[in-house]
């Protein structure tokens, strides 16, 4: 973290959750010629004013039908306005796709760095299962763990360098739960097959679900919130995380004080500091 860097900026990283129906689109990645989740975000999110100058970035990928209860999708940005008002125009202006919150962070991260694990849902017609449950809980014991999971992903995935990966599989309400660090392409649509059907197929995209997201510590200890509890003479407005605060001040050569003594002494207070003009 630069402070320097923070102190002279005024932008900060947003992470907008989002729920989508995958069966709404083409794809979820931008692409010109049809209609996907990402396009769909960025081109309506212009419209209500939101801008930033560089690409989104997405904890989880989803393939083409797959659905999301939650996915987070990263942006950083010079936004001041009023979130609530953008998640209400937002949602009231698109069919399939929600925001369901927006949090503040620090800018210019690189977020599938800071994603602890994701979980997923995959919902197969019980009509088309010929095993028992026990048999089914079985299996999930057997493919949790951490290996090599290659066998349980396609051509794309048997090409990646690394294939350890660590999953928690479990059977609950009739569906599967997978719980992962870092998913290979396909591997829970072909692990959903092995467990239910015994055969290494890739099942139908349209009964997967990404479900949540869990984010890394280091990713926690920065989410910000507005702290209107902290009532310091000259600061405008506080934005507080658990490893920094952000002070906003309309003169910032008066707050910081001679030799910033002002700031030092605050400092001793409320830890990590910087201070914004505006």
């Amino acid at each position: 973290m630069n402070i320097r860097s923070l102190e002279k900026s005024q932008k900060l990283g947003f992470l907008f959750y989002i729920s989508y129906n995958g069966k709404k689109f083409h794809s979820f990645d931008e692409n010109t010629d049809k209609k996907s989740v990402k396009n769909e975000f960025a081109t309506l999110l212009n419209k209500l004013g939101f801008t930033w100058a560089k690409g989104i970035q997405q904890a989880g990928r989803t393939d083409s039908e797959v659905s999301a209860n939650e996915n987070i999708l990263y942006v950083s940005s010079n936004f001041s306005g009023n979130l609530e008002n953008l998640i209400v125009e937002f949602n009231s202006s698109i069919k399939g796709l929600k925001i369901l919150k927006i949090e503040k962070t620090l800018p210019n991260l690189v977020i599938p760095d800071l994603i602890e694990t994701r979980e997923y849902i995959y919902s197969y017609p019980l009509e088309k299962i010929n095993f028992s449950e026990e048999d089914i809980k079985n299996k999930c014991f057997e493919v949790s763990g951490t290996y090599d999971v290659s066998k349980f992903t396609d051509s794309k995935g048997k090409e990646l360098k690394e294939n350890i990966r660590t999953v928690h599989v479990e059977y609950l309400n009739s569906s599967l739960h997978f719980k992962g660090n870092s998913f290979m392409p396909k591997q829970v649509r072909i692990m959903s097959s092995y467990i239910l059907t015994r055969n290494l197929k890739i099942f139908p995209a349209k009964y997967l679900t990404l479900s949540k997201i869990n984010l890394k510590a280091e990713l926690l200890d920065f989410i910000f919130i507005e702290n209107s509890n902290l009532k310091i003479e000259n600061v405008e407005k506080v934005l507080s995380s658990n490893k920094l605060n952000i002070f906003y001040v309309k003169d910032k050569g008066k707050f910081l004080g001679k030799n910033g003594n002002n700031i030092k002494a605050l400092k001793k207070i409320y830890g990590n500091i910087i201070v914004r003009e505006g």
